[in-house]
């Protein structure tokens, strides 16, 4: 029975399909590949660290964005917030959200002094820090992001994100709440209307604050649609675990008798642990929507052939030339360099490091993730940069002078690599972003400034910035 689901499931070409039956099939091998990594433990493990790090840094999160919105005047939306996040838990979710709530209000900000207001600062940050490497995990990124824009990015949502979450509720507050609406709810079926809209409200709003954490907290270019995706898989399961979970509350009395006081204690660690697997069971759907070469039948590390790299490398190689010759002159970012190649990220990113290690491209822009060439274009053979792919990494593990030489394997070696240098003689990187050696235009290329002389002003220019 297990091999016919399986041969269900992947037997068939999407792409020779229908696209309701293909839709179905991507749905179904999606739901496959998210149960197998579930069974394969990493996202349950990483859900349990994130639960260890809440207990450590809920008081000072919710300290720093009490004082956010003390700031605006609407720091009496804290409760609400906390109670309608712990709606499912009954009685014990008014109990914790309270005892949050006198813990924040007795905390006074300006007499922790400039040491704790860092630390204060520091233990947000490092939950933040936290949840982008479960994302990055998800995304197959090894990067994080850099110091400076760990502040940056981590603080903005921490001081945005609150009042951002205040004015939502207090505006469907007042919407529902108007005189208008009132007296139309007394109308059929408008009343109906109204209050089924009640009732999709939340979880709308839950959908949107999904989205905009798998959108923000990963350090990749994520797709609106792929993280739509992620963000109604996850709204959808959370009202579902809402529901199971009140259900489960009633039924708990054994448990409170057995616990006493830590039946509270341990209820909320079970809820903390269900919503953050929900959360990453929503970034693991937005990824592989994203990245459908990633739904596979069996788990496989992505293992690059020697011509994929090589191939590779000349796409990135070219695109950065095209861009260094075009107005913008550096690409953005390793994301945005393999959506525009049409490559998985964690693929494009490897060649990149392996081409910024051996000298052809080095870092650009204010915040250090944008690439542009290292040499000059029109004198670096494109022979040399595949040679680098080649030999990336021998030094680390080896290289042919620790095998054992063979004078017949010797020389036909020696003619690979002498027939490979022929056929790319007289051709260098500036020939992947302009094809044609003598473009029609010969007036406009005479005063086009060299390629070399641009390496050395941009360069410049970003190093005194």
């Amino acid at each position: 029975m297990k091999e016919g689901l399986i041969t269900l499931v992947w037997g068939k070409d999407l792409s020779a399909l229908a696209w309701w039956r293909a839709l179905h099939l991507r749905l179904a091998r999606i739901l496959f590949v998210i149960g197998r990594d579930l069974a394969d433990g990493q996202l349950t493990l990483r859900a349990m660290s994130l639960v260890y790090t809440t207990l450590l840094s809920l008081v000072p999160l919710l300290a720093i964005s009490f004082s956010v919105l003390k700031g605006f005047g609407v720091h009496n939306q804290v409760e609400p917030i906390l109670f309608n996040f712990l709606e499912p838990l009954g009685e014990q979710g008014v109990e914790i959200a309270t005892r949050l709530t006198g813990f924040v209000e007795k905390i006074e900000v300006g007499v922790l002094g400039s040491l704790g207001m860092a630390l204060l600062i520091y233990t947000v940050i490092s939950l933040m820090q936290k949840i982008e490497r479960a994302f990055n995990y998800t995304w197959h990124v090894s990067r994080q992001r850099t110091l400076t824009r760990r502040f940056s990015d981590y603080l903005s949502v921490v001081l945005i994100g609150p009042v951002l979450i205040a004015a939502s509720l207090g505006i469907s507050a007042s919407i529902m709440g108007a005189p208008v609406i009132q007296q139309l709810t007394a109308i059929q079926p408008i009343g109906s209307a109204t209050r089924i809209a009640g009732e999709i409200l939340p979880f709308v709003i839950n959908v949107a604050a999904f989205t905009f954490f798998y959108v923000f907290i990963p350090n990749t270019k994520v797709r609106l649609g792929s993280a739509l995706c992620g963000a109604l898989t996850a709204g959808i399961l959370w009202k579902l675990m809402g529901l199971g979970f009140a259900a489960f509350i009633l039924g708990s009395t054994k448990y409170a008798a057995i616990y006493s006081a830590f039946a509270t204690l341990i209820i909320f660690l079970i809820w903390l642990y269900l919503s953050w697997l929900i959360l990453m069971v929503g970034a693991a759907t937005a990824f592989y929507h994203q990245h459908p070469q990633y739904m596979t039948r069996q788990r496989t590390e992505m293992r690059l052939s020697n011509r994929v790299k090589e191939r590779l490398a000349l796409l990135v190689l070219g695109h950065i030339a095209k861009d260094f010759y075009g107005p913008a002159q550096m690409v953005g970012s390793a994301e945005e360099l393999a959506l525009a190649i049409d490559a998985p990220a964690d693929a494009t990113l490897s060649i990149l490091e392996t081409l910024e290690e051996a000298g052809f491209v080095i870092r650009g822009g204010a915040d250090g993730t944008g690439y542009l060439p290292a040499r000059p274009l029109e004198t670096t053979p494109i022979i040399d940069a595949l040679r680098a792919i080649r030999i990336a990494e021998e030094k680390n593990f080896i290289g042919p002078e620790n095998l054992p030489g063979d004078g017949l394997i010797d020389r036909l070696t020696g003619d690979m690599d002498a027939a490979m240098e022929m056929a790319l003689r007289g051709r260098s990187l500036r020939d992947l972003a302009h094809p044609d050696p003598h473009p029609a235009d010969q007036d406009s290329q005479t005063k086009e400034e060299t390629s070399s002389q641009a390496v050395e002003r941009t360069a410049e220019s970003w190093l005194k910035g």
